[in-house]
């Protein structure tokens, strides 16, 4: 699938400023701090870093991104995968060449009973074609279904998340760099507790791609 001129300039791809944790973009770059590197981070990623090692999304996501990723979570738009699979792979190429598997944030299964199909595994599979790298779609295993996350704060959504993700097969990420693969990042509080779950079953380290990326979610009120 390609995308006609109209249609990709308004796509706002990531672009620096923003924080080399977690990835989220910053309007400028007085929103952001120095670490004792001159690293560019945000206050949370500051104060308490995340369990994943790094962090990026390709897309902002503002109304361009929503005209592709809505409808590939919920109108069975599954070609979709492909054209956001290539803006993931831009930026996220050295996380890919150094990754040693792809893991899928995943549903819960009544979701996967609602939509039919699981859109952070269609994108790493996609990924997968791009890059070469092996894909374990049930590494993780979401244990309970939780709340939609895209108007709840910082805290909220840590408390939503936490304890929600298991590790099914422990043995594949023993000493591995996992990528976990997802279609948006909100506040990072559910690639923190799959990140947090990865490296407990023995992960040498995580790292977190996906698609889009809400602006600025860890800087407001939690």
């Amino acid at each position: 699938m390609q995308f006609c001129a109209a249609c990709f300039s308004g796509l706002n791809l990531i672009s620096p400023p923003f924080c080399v944790r977690c990835g989220v973009p910053f309007a400028r770059e007085g929103e952001a701090e120095r670490n004792t590197d001159g690293a560019l981070l945000c206050a949370p990623c500051l104060a308490r870093a995340p369990g994943f090692a790094m962090a990026r999304a390709a897309l902002r996501y503002d109304e361009g991104a929503k005209s592709l990723i809505l409808p590939f979570k919920h109108a069975d738009r599954t070609e979709m995968a492909a054209p956001l699979a290539r803006f993931m792979a831009r930026t996220g190429a050295e996380m890919l060449a150094a990754a040693n598997v792809l893991a899928p944030v995943p549903a819960h299964w009544r979701h996967l009973i609602a939509r039919r199909y699981d859109q952070a595994t269609s994108l790493a599979q996609r990924l997968r074609r791009l890059s070469g790298r092996r894909v374990v779609p049930d590494l993780l295993r979401r244990s309970r279904a939780t709340l939609p996350l895209g108007d709840k704060g910082a805290a909220e959504c840590a408390a939503l998340v936490a304890d929600a993700f298991s590790v099914a097969r422990p043995a594949r990420v023993a000493g591995k760099r996992v990528l976990l693969v997802d279609d948006v990042i909100t506040s990072g509080a559910t690639a923190e507790a799959c990140a947090r779950a990865l490296l407990a079953a023995g992960a040498a380290r995580v790292e977190v791609l996906a698609a889009a990326r809400v602006p600025d979610p860890r800087l407001r009120a939690a």
